[in-house]
């Protein structure tokens, strides 16, 4: 949780220090969303299922934007939600079977061990390390919606409705260089960085159909510790939980 502290207070500033370029106006943008893309690439991600929108999602126009920006906001949402869901499913996996060694407080308390399901060690997190925790993804979110509207974009880089590759997240290099040592969240160690577009459009598809499927995992994971019997492949090692996994603040406000 200490290193959390550090990470808010330092990610709080970070917008104070983009580029002072004026930004061109969004229209200059160019948008390449459609659902012409979106069957092409539900084609690539599921062959058998291909493109399904039963909502009819890819039709609609969110709040003030046009029907392509909203595509680019729900393809953005999905690859964010889906890397959040790996993250999870590992995490899950993880404090389900190993103690994690380090101490969440200056006190020097130890984090919950594994005697504890892993929502239950969520809510033997005292309140002030849960709001750390909050407040670093609330700036790293911040940094991703405002980063490319002041200054970002004149480094070609717009924001995610107004042409930006879905998945992509703005550069830490500005705070990175005015601020403190921070890797990139997208692709920190330039992995990508030589491969051929073929390659990075192929390794995209993967990490969507993994998104995808991690996100089924980590509910089917809450589902079944919470409603025992509810996920028959997992009632061997399901881990009853008496809580409330949609309500993250639920043993400390009692509103909750």
């Amino acid at each position: 949780m200490k290193i959390s502290a550090v990470l808010s207070t330092l990610l709080a500033s970070a917008t104070a220090f983009a580029p002072t370029h004026k930004a061109p106006a969004s229209s200059s943008s160019q948008l390449s969303e459609s659902i012409s893309d979106l069957k092409t690439i539900a084609e690539k991600s599921n062959p058998l299922l291909k493109y399904y929108d039963p909502l009819n999602l890819a039709d609609a126009s969110f709040w003030w934007a046009s029907n392509e920006q909203t595509i680019g906001f729900l393809r953005h949402s999905e690859i964010k939600h889906g890397r959040i869901a790996m993250f999870a499913f590992v995490g899950y996996i993880v404090h389900s079977n190993f103690h994690v060694p380090y101490s969440y407080s200056l006190d020097g308390a130890a984090l919950p061990d594994v005697s504890l399901s892993p929502e239950a060690q969520w809510d033997a997190i005292p309140l002030n390390a849960k709001l750390q925790i909050f407040a670093t993804i609330a700036c790293l979110e911040i940094w991703d919606e405002c980063g490319g509207q002041v200054g970002i974009e004149a480094e070609g880089m717009p924001h995610y409705m107004n042409g930006r590759k879905p998945g992509d997240y703005p550069s830490m290099g500005n705070f990175r260089d005015n601020v403190h040592f921070a890797l990139d969240l997208f692709d920190p160690f330039n992995l990508s960085k030589n491969k051929s577009e073929e390659a990075k459009a192929e390794g995209l598809i993967r990490e969507l159909n993994n998104g995808r499927l991690a996100m089924i995992g980590i509910m089917g994971f809450l589902a079944a510790d919470k409603v025992p019997g509810s996920v028959p492949l997992l009632a061997d090692i399901a881990r009853p939980y008496s809580g409330d996994s949609m309500a993250p603040f639920g043993g400390d406000f009692s509103f909750f």
